[in-house]
């Protein structure tokens, strides 16, 4: 990036991605979850993003002076960031005295089937808390402003709230969850069993197409969905399952359920009005394969899917030979570098 003489500050921020394991589908208000989620954070899908802050001449321009993705200029992405930066504006009455030079790159496909609007508006919000902080001359804690910042990603994307907590993210109200919040996310408040330490996610790409429907259009479509109270309800009762079986280290019933989210969400675009499919006969074929080798081989790896065609396995890092064995001799396509993203969950956001 270009350096403006002017520029008051220039920061950047690398944020992981996540991996939704209770989903979150249907949003009211301003950005707020009809359903508590969860989700592991990952390590190396993220987004790298650079703000350069300088003054703004007029009122009358726009905010993001300039957006770069890639290394190129995106119109479509700049419009989405503007739109947000002025929504914000009431929260970050900073922003309205400056214009933003953006640079981002993902270290993963941008149509991977990962959630690339999570990395990279977590790490925009990153940018843009300590960015306030410093002008003010005061210091950045991510620590002590880690809510805050979260609550600024959930504005750019619901789910890049979680994005912001590793190794577990929990985003939306839950009696059974102590702080829990429809706000922002807060990172697992339980032990974690041991079972549940380094945790692979190998992310098969089915598909690169841009999806027919976009994530904010299925999350509408909730709102008169005929199912809607009913999934609200089985969205908790999941949470409350899986936050148990997490701590209990009984790893059967976490994949049970998480197996069961990502279908049931798949299930919900199905029975929408107007409805609608995502999922390829590849897809298909990937989880009728798992299932059938894990009956014979009793290794705990579970597939879960987000708003898309493409397949994650989660699996325990003890497993993953076993896994890339299977994967070898059924699934040979999805081993070709650019088939498959090897992951794992990770820490959170790194500042760069």
């Amino acid at each position: 990036m270009e350096v403006d003489n002017e520029a008051l500050l220039e920061m950047t921020w690398r944020s992981p991605s996540n991996i939704a394991l209770v989903k979150y589908w249907g949003k009211h208000g301003r950005q707020l979850p009809s359903n508590p989620s969860i989700s592991f954070t990952l390590s190396r899908a993220f987004t790298e993003t650079t703000v350069l802050f300088t003054p703004r001449r007029d009122s009358a321009t726009p905010i993001v002076k300039s957006f770069l993705f890639e290394g190129k200029t995106n119109q479509a992405f700049a419009r989405r960031i503007e739109t947000f930066l002025q929504q914000i504006t009431d929260k970050l009455p900073f922003l309205q005295q400056l214009q933003l030079d953006i640079s981002s790159v993902n270290s993963f496909p941008h149509s991977a089937g990962i959630a690339s609007s999570a990395s990279a508006m977590s790490a925009l919000a990153l940018c843009l808390v300590e960015g306030r902080q410093r002008l003010k001359g005061d210091s950045f804690d991510l620590e002590d402003t880690i809510n805050e910042v979260s609550e600024f990603a959930r504005l750019g994307s619901g789910s890049a709230s979680r994005s912001v907590v590793a190794p577990i993210g929990i985003w939306g109200a839950h009696p059974d969850i102590p702080g829990s919040s429809d706000r922002y996310a807060i990172s697992f408040p339980f032990e974690l069993h041991s079972s549940f330490d380094n945790w692979k996610d190998s992310i098969l790409l089915v598909s690169d197409e841009v999806k027919a429907v976009s994530s904010s259009a299925g999350h509408q479509l909730m709102k008169n969905h005929p199912f809607a109270r009913t999934r609200f309800k089985q969205a908790r009762a999941n949470i409350r399952r899986i936050t148990v079986a997490m701590q209990q280290g009984d790893i059967g019933a976490f994949g049970t359920i998480v197996e069961e989210e990502a279908l049931t969400l798949h299930g919900l675009m199905m029975n929408s009005r107007p409805s609608f499919m995502l999922l390829l006969p590849e897809t298909v074929r990937i989880i009728q394969s798992l299932r059938r080798w894990r009956r014979q081989a009793d290794v705990p790896v579970y597939f879960t899917l987000d708003a898309g065609p493409n397949v994650h396995l989660l699996y325990p890092s003890t497993h993953a030979d076993r896994v890339l064995q299977w994967m070898e001799k059924e699934l040979p396509e999805y081993l070709q570098s650019d088939k498959i993203v090897r992951d794992e969950v990770g820490m959170g956001p790194v500042k760069v």
